[in-house]
């Protein structure tokens, strides 16, 4: 079995151990006027996750002081990775953040792919060089002035930013590259706690599975990039592909490098993209390229029971979910 079904397996364990593990039951559970203890519910085990996170890391301190990690998109791995950095400083440590993309080589440096465009996905788009000699040099205990990346110029910059590990520092980074290796091939593995990071569901009904991980994704994303990045959900359905692309190259072959699988998925976040996205998905019109997944999305969603907005505003401003919706606090 690989980590991926065994977490997937221990997800739909526990949705069976609190008799839920079909979408019936779940839209029971809803019409049922219990979605705010179903949301606590859930929110409790994620934070379960969390700590269980933090305290590998915690274990391995001394020998691990670097946290990588990695997942497809819109799977909650900004939310998980700040909500697994908290808990690892309940118990003392004290997480930096490097971010990767900082690393891009110069814009006009980065490798073309196949159809000759610029590649700014490939592990060739890195500056691996420069990343493995400054994560030796912090582990080595010396002082290294982070890069800062300008994407408008497309050009790295350095602005002063110094950084040096003291007792307790971990560092945290996080990139659809941060589980291959070959990122990081002078830095011993040892030295590497891996962390992926995805949006794992099991629950049968209907004629899909409840939260079939790549819509579900796709869901979340039309939500958060409609009311953050002005990226119209039609938009968003004709990008998937590509990113889907992006992803079987760059994440999903690294998955089993994970020392842990962390599962963002809820039994109410598709109750509750319902709705948010089921009105921008009817706003799709038929002579779109995108209405037919767009109606694939919503034939799914009609066996789905919506929260209700005062249900909604239960959820906790820390949740996973809140990065999709607005509200976070993180």
């Amino acid at each position: 079995m690989t980590k991926i079904e065994a977490a997937r397996e221990v997800y739909k364990e526990w949705c069976q151990a609190i008799g839920i593990d079909t979408l019936e039951k779940v839209n029971e559970t809803l019409q049922a006027g219990k979605a705010i203890e179903l949301i606590n519910l859930c929110e409790a085990r994620q934070e379960r996750q969390y700590a269980q996170a933090a305290d590998q890391i915690f274990w391995k301190r001394h020998s691990c002081r670097i946290v990588m990690m990695s997942g497809p998109s819109s799977s909650g791995k900004t939310s998980s990775s700040l909500r697994i950095a908290q808990q690892a400083r309940v118990l003392g440590l004290k997480p930096k953040v490097i971010e990767l993309d900082n690393y891009f080589v110069n814009r006009e440096d980065t490798p073309f792919d196949e159809n000759g465009q610029r590649d700014y996905e490939s592990l060739g788009a890195m500056d691996v060089a420069l990343l493995n000699q400054q994560l030796n040099d912090l582990l080595a205990g010396k002082e290294v002035e982070l890069p800062t990346f300008d994407f408008k110029q497309g050009h790295r910059m350095y602005n002063g930013n110094f950084l040096k590990m003291e007792e307790g520092d971990i560092l945290f980074m996080e990139g659809i590259h941060a589980l291959n290796p070959d990122l990081t091939p002078d830095v011993p593995r040892d030295r590497i706690f891996n962390i992926y990071i995805s949006a794992l569901s099991a629950l049968p009904g209907g004629e899909k599975d409840h939260g079939s991980t790549t819509d579900k994704r796709l869901l979340r994303r039309i939500v958060r990039d409609n009311r953050t990045r002005g990226i119209s959900p039609e938009d968003n359905i004709l990008r998937w592909p590509s990113v889907r692309r992006g992803e079987k190259r760059n994440i999903f072959p690294y998955e089993e490098n994970a020392n842990i699988v962390f599962n963002s998925s809820t039994l109410y976040d598709v109750p509750l993209l319902k709705y948010y996205a089921e009105p921008l998905l009817c706003g799709i019109s038929e002579s779109s390229p995108a209405y037919e997944k767009a109606q694939s999305l919503l034939s799914f969603l009609t066996r789905v029971t919506a929260l209700k907005p005062v249900e909604i505003a239960a959820i906790p401003p820390t949740s996973i979910m809140r990065e999709f919706i607005g509200g976070q606090t993180l």
